[in-house]
């Protein structure tokens, strides 16, 4: 077998721990001998074992010369557990393929110097770009302390993600929106506006695999921007399982704060910028709770402001074959852009296909474009 085909493998280990290791990375690993894999894991909830041990525990005596191969670079230190670079050494390993290194910059190349010190071969590179998706999230929380936020949002051929009445049930089709749903399994908080809580009444849970109903075990933090406390309190987002967290502007009714907590809502009052709470400051609120992951669901207020101030990290459209029309119908709001040479573009675009729906994934462009 080609060993890229291992790094594969170990890609698709890591891909079955994303959403159940924050603030950790999503890490696999397999151990390699004679042409066979021996051993294989990847990483399990914080505090439990990290990929390359678990691997290298199913291997036992053969991993004495084998090779490892392993999507991000072998932990040096002691955190929540013990060095995997020292379980490496012990168990006789003799080459490391990783993938990447940790882009952790207290951390970042310890561990390949680790193993080098103690003649282990290693290699760096390979399948690179794939791994590095796998831990975009992680790669952004570590380097700026912020959350890496993610669009989500389904409209129609001319633009509009609901109808003049605020109707968006249902722009996909249900194979389109199950796989929309299981994205809320891989991320750490689900973020929505208060008017669209008002409007559909969402639960925003994350529902058993397969989409055959239930909830997983883990779920998101369901996150309401509220900055007057509009958010009726006999909304589902109130039902378990599962946290909620609303955002207010500050200072806060204390009566209508109170009756929140009652209904089980954690409130955080914090300051306005334009009248509404400062997601800036939100977002740092949420990146010291190592909250790594927010997917944003809307509506369409929410999601122009973000896109406005250049923070969103990630794109995902949904778009169908369906014409809804009307000058009132709802699309991405905020203050937008004054010509087309300033507007927010796309790059490393995807584009796949769900039936007669398509998904548009891309990262935004940072900078500003300068003005035509």
């Amino acid at each position: 077998m080609p060993s890229q085909d291992y790094m594969k493998c170990a890609l698709s280990l890591a891909r079955l721990a994303m959403g159940y290791t924050s603030p950790n990375p999503a890490v696999g690993a397999v151990v390699v001998k004679d042409g066979l894999i021996v051993g294989m894991g990847y990483t399990q909830p914080v505090g439990c074992e990290h990929a390359e041990v678990l691997a290298l525990r199913q291997a036992g005596h053969k991993a004495q010369g084998a090779t490892m191969y392993v999507t991000l670079e072998p932990c040096p230190h002691y955190g929540r557990t013990p060095p995997c670079t020292q379980a490496i050494i012990d168990a006789g390993i003799s080459e490391v393929h990783m993938a990447l290194l940790d882009p952790n910059p207290v951390v970042s190349g310890c561990g390949l110097r680790r193993l080098n010190e103690k003649g282990i071969k290693t290699h760096i590179g390979m399948c690179e770009q794939q791994a590095s998706e796998i831990n975009e999230a992680y790669t952004k929380h570590i380097t700026t302390g912020l959350p890496f936020v993610v669009a989500k949002f389904a409209m129609s051929l001319d633009g509009k993600i609901a109808t003049k009445t605020g109707d968006s049930k249902w722009i996909t089709k249900e194979e389109t929106r199950k796989y929309a749903h299981g994205l809320r399994h891989t991320v750490d908080a689900i973020m929505v506006g208060v008017n669209t809580v008002v409007a559909d009444d969402p639960r925003l849970t994350a529902k058993g695999c397969g989409g055959r109903g239930g909830t997983g075990k883990k779920q998101p933090l369901r996150l309401v921007i509220d900055s007057k406390g509009k958010v009726p309190l006999e909304s589902r987002i109130f039902d378990p399982p599962g946290g909620v967290l609303v955002a207010v502007v500050a200072p806060f009714d204390s009566a209508k704060k109170q009756k929140l907590i009652e209904v089980g809502a954690e409130v955080v009052e914090l300051p306005a910028k334009g009248g509404s709470v400062d997601i800036v400051e939100l977002l740092k609120l949420l990146g010291r709770r190592e909250i790594v992951t927010v997917l944003v669901e809307g509506g369409g207020k929410l999601l122009g402001s973000l896109f406005d101030h250049r923070l969103v990290d990630k794109v995902l459209a949904f778009i169908s074959p369906i014409i809804i029309g009307g000058c009132e119908a709802v699309s991405v709001g905020g203050n937008g852009v004054d010509n087309i040479a300033r507007a927010l573009r796309l790059t490393r675009v995807d584009i796949r296909t769900f039936g007669d729906d398509v998904l548009v994934t891309g990262y935004p462009e940072k900078r500003l474009p300068q003005e035509a």
